[in-house]
């Protein structure tokens, strides 16, 4: 079982493709008592105003890539990176460290038995090598196209194109160490995250004896 030695809890991260669930399932377990950090809510963090990813941004791309209120204009910003791979390993360069490092920062500070590291590429990214156990919330992919164009009123095609620039499901599944079932209801979801909530406390608590 890996465990990062700066982390003191144990440490699960939670994955999934889009339209899967992964942020009302982080709610669920975070109503139980638990903690995570949510990596895209890191990496609009790290780009705010006054943060010096953003100052670097506009020196590269040129105050165009601003929005009137000082905010990065993420939309613009997709348009340029998609037209120029040069830009986009510029980008990801830049980025990718300093979210790693206010990841750890963030997850370091954590109290709780154990916490989520919420992250859609948590695979893609190398992420699930800071962590202890590997989550996936599972959907088919019907229900992520169902659930995806109904949410942000995107076409099929556009989901498509996000999907398939995500590991496919089966590499996902094979990679998981647990795995929940999204594909009903709440009332099919609760139970399944009860039971995981409490295998981590007995996993923590395991992992705090060893320690002592």
């Amino acid at each position: 079982m890996k465990q990062p030695a700066a982390i003191t809890s144990l440490l699960i991260g939670l994955t999934g493709g889009i339209g899967s669930g992964k942020s009302t399932v982080a709610e669920h377990f975070k109503a139980l008592g638990a903690h995570y950090v949510d990596a895209d809510i890191v990496a609009r963090e790290v780009v705010m105003p006054g943060s010096p990813c953003l100052a670097a941004i506009v020196q590269h791309f040129g105050p165009g890539i601003l929005l009137a209120d000082g905010q990065l204009d993420r939309a613009a910003l997709r348009k340029t990176i998609f037209a120029d791979s040069a830009a986009k390993r510029w980008l990801e360069h830049l980025l990718h460290p300093a979210i790693r490092s206010e990841l750890l920062s963030q997850l370091a500070a954590s109290t709780t038995p154990y916490t989520l590291l919420v992250a859609p590429l948590l695979l893609e990214n190398g992420l699930d090598k800071l962590v202890s156990r590997v989550l996936v919330v599972d959907v088919s992919e019907q229900t992520q196209l169902a659930r995806t164009t109904t949410r942000d009123n995107n076409s099929e095609n556009q989901v498509r194109a996000i999907m398939a620039a995500q590991i496919d499901r089966a590499a996902r599944l094979a990679a998981a160490d647990d795995v929940i079932d999204n594909n009903g209801t709440a009332a099919e979801l609760l139970p399944q995250i009860s039971r995981l909530h409490q295998a981590y406390l007995a996993m923590s608590q395991k992992i705090g004896e060893k320690s002592q």
